[in-house]
């Protein structure tokens, strides 16, 4: 791997070519030692838990994480396959100085990826992830006999993360027929084990992973067979997870995509209403819908926005102590429950306020009316003077005049390629694709290389 290896969520690539074996075991053993110098460990030995979603590269890339780790002289705690929001949750309940969880999320199959957890199943901050990656393959005195760490499986961890999940609902989900879409992921027992035990009636789609089939058109980036099934077996709503299930959304009784702003939007109202949103507050990015915000303002709900990627909306809450943040993907924090964005955690508290008011799924998503919203990539361009260009932000500064209140423009470097991201929002989708398009080609022209 090029350059810095730890992205927005943690060190991904293509498994055996990008991220190796080799290179599990080095960053592992550098991850022991950083936090080991930080005072995690205190005067024990450290222990460790490492989950993974079921994707085939999962298995050697565990093995390779476990044994830099007891290498290095860390006891592990092995939970096998389970959510990431799981990793983090047993992280807390075992009382471990670190957590490894082993996914790539909504990546294909082949890719896979490594993300570390601090004690208490916290994400760790740029400095620490700087610091491991400046440690890798430095020489260091290995432990040896009983100085190297002990390996065990943790048999009860996943019953313990479901129990978990099962014991925040407030309201118990009698009546209520719910299709599950899976993923063929690391959701496929935890999430309809957590539902029939709140006395859902369950249908599973994609809920059979075989290490090949993770989110191969399935999950929360292909809703169409959950659309299609919800109507077909006439559900109350549909939820999608992604492959290591922090994510969800949802499809109401039509068929109709709910999204993340929506859910969010219905949970923070349904939490305000309960009075338990701290300081009346959620936590959103920037490119969260317009029609989210006039919602949240019509709610006399606060919005913290922050840039985009779940670490800056987690940063946000922390330092505001709010309870409630989340992304337009799904990925929904509820920080009195968890750690990190947890999708069945999210779909469990959706179909609780659909069960506790008996209220439609299509009505509670009613809070909100979602803009038609446009986003249009423009590669190939400088994009570190997409904000000072004083030709392109004039052309911003016309379409947003033109908008007024009822629309609005984002233009957004990629922090990863080489590209500018324009997003228009407009009463109509004709409206947004034309302003879209205009902005989009002069950030070709002005921005080009």
């Amino acid at each position: 791997m090029a350059g810095r290896l730890f992205g927005t969520d943690g060190v991904r690539g293509l498994a055996n070519r990008d991220l190796t074996a080799e290179l599990a075991v080095d960053l592992s053993v550098a991850a022991a030692h950083i936090l080991g110098e930080i005072g995690a460990f205190a005067d024990q030995r450290p222990t460790a838990v490492v989950g993974r979603d079921p994707r085939a590269s999962g298995e050697f890339l565990e093995a390779a994480v476990v044994a830099g780790l007891a290498s290095a002289g860390v006891d592990v705690h092995r939970l096998g396959v389970v959510p990431t929001p799981g990793t983090a949750y047993l992280t807390s309940l075992l009382k471990a100085d670190m957590g490894v969880m082993i996914s790539a999320s909504h990546n294909a199959m082949p890719d896979n990826g490594i993300k570390f957890l601090a004690r208490g199943g916290l994400k760790l901050d740029d400095d620490l992830e700087r610091q491991i990656e400046s440690r890798l393959a430095e020489p260091w005195d290995r432990p040896t006999g009983g100085g190297v760490g002990r390996v065990g499986d943790s048999h009860s961890g996943v019953a313990a993360y479901t129990s978990h999940l099962v014991d925040t609902v407030p309201h118990r989900l009698d009546g209520l027929t719910v299709v599950l879409d899976c993923a063929n992921g690391a959701a496929f027992d935890v999430a309809p084990e957590a539902f029939r035990q709140l006395g859902a009636r369950v249908v599973t789609i994609h809920a059979e992973p075989d290490g090949l089939n993770i989110n191969r058109d399935c999950g929360s980036t292909h809703l169409a067979d959950l659309q299609r099934t919800v109507v077909d077996v006439r559900a109350d709503a549909g939820f999608a997870f992604d492959g290591d299930a922090d994510r969800c959304l949802a499809v109401d009784a039509a068929g109709e995509v709910v999204d993340g702003d929506q859910i969010l939007a219905m949970l923070a109202v349904t939490a305000r209403d309960a009075g338990r949103l701290a300081a009346d507050t959620v936590v959103a990015t920037v490119m969260s819908n317009l029609g989210f915000m006039q919602a949240m303002a019509a709610e006399n709900i606060n919005v913290v926005a922050t840039a985009v990627g779940d670490r800056y909306v987690l940063e946000a809450m922390r330092t505001g102590a709010f309870s409630l943040g989340g992304e337009q993907s799904g990925h929904v924090i509820m920080a009195d429950h968890a750690t990190t964005g947890d999708g069945t955690l999210t779909a469990l508290h959706v179909a609780s306020a659909m069960a506790s008011g008996q209220r439609t799924l299509a009505d509670l998503a009613s809070v909100m009316t979602r803009l038609p919203q446009v986003l249009v990539n423009v590669p190939g361009v400088d994009k570190a003077r997409a904000d000072t260009d004083p030709v392109l932000q004039a052309e911003v500064a016309v379409a947003a005049a033109k908008l007024g209140d009822s629309g609005r423009v984002l233009l957004r470097q990629s922090g990863t390629e080489p590209l500018v991201r324009v997003m228009v929002e407009a009463p109509s989708r004709e409206q947004a694709s034309t302003v879209a398009e205009h902005l989009a080609g002069v950030v070709r022209t002005t921005l080009a290389l």
